[in-house]
């Protein structure tokens, strides 16, 4: 299995089970009640002793950090059996009712969502308004208001907008170019998958791309894939805080 190379920050949480006993055929979507950005909800999973984590946390800026590995089951739901098959994701909210999200953090879930279903081989979301669907809520299991009004509402349009990807239509970000941010390139996958290790230490979500470069086979590691100039730009920034030589291509 797989992490969605759309996660931006990496930290992993010892609130887990290691590894899950069940295929990802599931989508569990949870409100945070506060308005965090992504890395801020993963570093609070990792210091907390509360036992709670997810596996993804989108923020109200849009950003996506993982918690737990996909490979890996979350201590989300309260329920063993949904969190061992789902893939659980925090989306920041206001802290009071409806539990709004920004439009950003919307459009992050949705292409996460699309993300995760097309790696994961979900063809299709099916909400059903109980657990005989694929797409979950936290309040089916617990006590608890989680997703939120606001969310719970927009569970019939994300089956919609995701089915609609799934099927092939276009995605916001396959209209336009993506931004890459890669930290370095090598003939030798070895010599990537040593390097993708280093970044992974350092924080980051990693992913080694192949390329064809005058006939020769290149190992290119991305730590990020975005629509928008500015948000690789800042994340090429924070690679070369931490001494690797990013660049945008």
């Amino acid at each position: 299995m797989s992490n969605s190379p759309l996660a931006t920050y990496r930290r992993i949480t010892k609130h887990k089970n290691s590894p899950r006993n069940h295929k990802i055929d599931r989508i569990t979507i949870h409100c945070m009640a506060g308005q965090m950005t992504g890395r801020g909800c993963a570093d609070y999973f990792a210091t907390t002793s509360r036992q709670v984590s997810a596996n993804y946390c989108v923020g109200y800026g849009g950003d996506i950090a993982i918690s737990v590995d996909e490979c890996d089951r979350s201590w989300c739901s309260c329920s063993g059996s949904n969190d061992h098959r789902a893939i659980t994701i925090e989306v920041a909210t206001d802290s009071t009712y409806p539990y709004k999200c920004t439009d950003k953090a919307y459009e992050a879930l949705l292409n996460l969502v699309t993300d995760v279903c097309r790696r994961n081989g979900i063809k299709k979301l099916n909400y059903t308004g109980d657990t005989s669907g694929n797409m979950t809520k936290h309040k089916w299991f617990a006590a608890t208001a989680c997703p939120g009004a606001y969310l719970e509402g927009k569970f019939p349009e994300i089956e919609r907008e995701v089915n609609k990807r799934l099927s092939g239509g276009e995605t916001p970000d396959e209209k336009k170019d993506l931004y890459y941010v890669q930290i370095g390139a090598f003939s030798k996958k070895e010599n990537a998958v040593a390097y993708e290790l280093k970044a992974q230490k350092a924080g980051f979500t990693t992913v080694i791309k192949t390329a064809t470069v005058a006939g020769k086979t290149l190992y290119r590691v991305q730590i990020g894939a975005f629509s928008k100039k500015e948000n690789a730009e800042a994340q090429a920034a924070a690679a070369k805080k931490k001494g690797f030589d990013a660049v945008i291509v």
